[in-house]
């Protein structure tokens, strides 16, 4: 979802793209996304408790954003070169570990 949410916006700096309406961006970012959706859905159901898995709801939730914001995280240092990731990016994200610490406590 990263690339289908973000990606568009490096799509000026590229030739094919630098024409393209918001209707066609649009449709390409709900190509990509539907990738990942063929790959989530799957994913949720099989590790939901109801259905077999280890993981309350809540739990997948947050797995779900700790996942989003690593991969936004690597993607926006590696895709956009001018973003920065400062100290209180990293503070952030300890207290999403803290998060998904205290949401696993039994």
């Amino acid at each position: 979802m990263t690339f289908a949410w973000y990606g568009h916006l490096k799509f000026k700096d590229m030739t094919w793209s630098q024409n393209l309406g918001l209707v066609a961006i649009i449709l390409i970012s709900w190509g990509i996304a539907l990738f990942e959706y063929i790959l989530q859905v799957p994913a949720n159901r099989i590790g939901f408790k109801n259905y077999g898995g280890p993981f309350s709801l809540v739990e997948l939730k947050v797995i779900q954003e700790v996942i989003t914001l690593v991969v936004f995280v690597v993607f926006s240092l590696l895709f956009f070169k001018t973003e920065t990731f400062r100290w209180n990016h990293l503070v952030g994200f300890i207290f999403l570990i803290l998060a998904v610490y205290f949401v696993f406590k039994k």
